[in-house]
């Protein structure tokens, strides 16, 4: 926990400060993520917030609902829920996976999330080295399993010496180059 929370943190605020910077009328543009405009991907943020804070006390997985505008105040206290040690121990009676993996998951959301709506908003996005390393790494190791859940799309091949945050875009099914 002492050292993953931290890079959860940057990572969440980093996508926080891009939410904020959205305007209302970029709203219904597209995203990286083909499914979801740029409301839909907040709303969807929304949800992975509610849903991995409600895990990291124990809880089980809580059905998506609609847009509701308020995706940094849920980061806030889903970040809160992940600071107790208790929220690291043992599985999540919901998905039946080590608590450190749902971090792991809710990292990689945060990181390539931010990507899909800086590059959809025309946001700069820099994010956190380690929160890319780390969520490169673990895609990586669940890039399978993670395509067979729906949660990462079919890999877009990018070069073996191309920035390691391209390489963990590619891994997951997003085109770095991909622009609205």
């Amino acid at each position: 926990m002492e050292e993953m929370l931290p890079v959860m943190t940057r990572a969440t605020e980093k996508t926080v400060d891009l939410v904020r910077g959205i305007r209302e009328e970029q709203f219904g543009g597209p995203t990286p993520c083909s499914e979801y405009t740029v409301k839909e991907l907040i709303g969807h943020l929304e949800w992975v917030s509610e849903a991995f804070e409600s895990m990291a006390k124990g809880g089980s997985m809580v059905p998506q609902g609609e847009y509701a505008g308020d995706f940094p105040e849920r980061a806030r206290r889903t970040l809160a829920a992940w600071s107790r040690p208790e929220a690291w121990e043992g599985t999540s009676p919901g998905l039946g996976l080590p608590m450190s993996t749902l971090a792991q998951m809710f990292l990689v959301d945060m990181v390539a999330h931010g990507w899909d709506l800086a590059r959809a908003t025309g946001q700069p996005y820099e994010p956190d080295p380690e929160a890319v390393s780390r969520a490169w790494q673990f895609a990586g190791q669940m890039a399978e399993m993670g395509r067979q859940q729906g949660a990462f799309g079919p890999a877009v091949e990018v070069p073996e010496d191309a920035p390691v945050f391209d390489r963990l875009l590619g891994t997951i099914g997003r085109d770095p180059s991909w622009r609205p």
